[in-house]
């Protein structure tokens, strides 16, 4: 991931210009997902919003995404904020599932327990000082780990060893966008980018126009008034056909769009993804079509998210 510093008597006013959630709600060791959206409503990037105290932040942003969103921020920097880039010496590693708070809590003082939802902890993990967070892309409970880069190989080999016996798994980026998209965690460049509004992709839970003037307002705004065309929604496969990124679907004989994110799910074992269909055509149950291979396989829309931990 991409780490960015905001700090300064006007930092927040500077996260408030560029993001569409409110930032102002956040209070000391708390999280916040949020975008930001270009003047036309569509997304430059999602990030996490992270409060230290109130001339304080770090933004977590999309590794693809690191210059574009630094080089964005900095344009509409005319607040007294500084913006430094921390990505080439922080680290991430992310620890997820059940068992999660169990195995890192062998590697650091910080009371996990303590730590709520989009909450986070700062102490030592491993001797290294670091940034706890009760977060994750993967729907289960979990935390990421913010640190050092030099400390990288010594908290990775320290957290396998403390896993060892619990089912600790090193995984990587397949399992991780499995995982994300049965939770409908959206992913940029896939479900969402510069031409998708954060509406028509479903994130309207973060654009709070009560909060003030932020880029892309007036036209999100406007979307919200008129409605929007088309709906990101989730769907299953009704055969043994893989729905993969890209394939065109298809209302009615007609293409609509593309499929935005496609896999088997592991955990329910069907084939699932997320697509843009007309808004006409959204509701639960719908029927339409997707070429596979040059194959017309029937799909149908689907309550999400695919899968809710308990």
């Amino acid at each position: 991931m991409g780490e960015f510093e905001v700090t300064g008597p006007d930092a927040l006013a500077l996260i408030q210009r560029v993001t569409s959630n409110d930032a102002s709600k956040l209070v000391d060791g708390q999280a916040q997902y949020s975008a930001m959206p270009y003047a036309e409503g569509t997304v430059v990037d999602d990030l996490l919003v992270y409060r230290f105290n109130a001339e304080r932040f770090l933004l977590v942003v999309n590794a693809g995404n690191i210059t574009k969103d630094f080089d964005w921020i900095a344009s509409h920097n005319k607040f007294d904020a500084r913006l430094n880039n921390l990505s080439d010496q922080t680290s991430l590693l992310a620890v997820q599932g059940p068992k999660a708070s169990g195995i890192l809590q062998k590697l650091t003082p910080i009371q996990l327990e303590n730590i709520g939802y989009y909450h986070f902890g700062q102490g030592k993990v491993v001797g290294a000082d670091a940034i706890v967070s009760r977060t994750g892309y993967t729907g289960e409970d979990g935390f990421e780990i913010y640190f050092p880069a030099e400390h990288s190989e010594q908290i990775w080999n320290a957290l396998l060893e403390a896993g060892t016996g619990e089912g600790l798994l090193p995984a990587g980026l397949g399992a991780r966008n499995t995982l994300r998209l049965e939770a409908k965690l959206l992913l940029y460049g896939n479900d969402m980018d510069q031409n998708t509004s954060l509406l028509e992709a479903g994130l309207g839970w973060i654009v709070k126009f009560d909060k003030g003037d932020f880029v892309g307002r007036e036209a999100l705004l406007k979307q919200k008034q008129e409605g929007v065309r088309r709906k990101l929604v989730g769907f299953e496969m009704l055969g043994r056909d893989i729905a993969r990124e890209h394939y065109p679907a298809y209302v009615n004989g007609q293409e609509v769009g593309q499929v935005a994110s496609g896999s088997p799910s592991i955990t329910l074992k069907k084939n699932i993804g997320l697509v843009y269909l007309p808004t006409g055509h959204t509701a639960v149950g719908s029927a339409f079509q997707v070429s596979v291979r040059g194959r017309m396989s029937d799909a149908q829309v689907v309550t999400t998210p695919f899968y809710k931990r308990r």
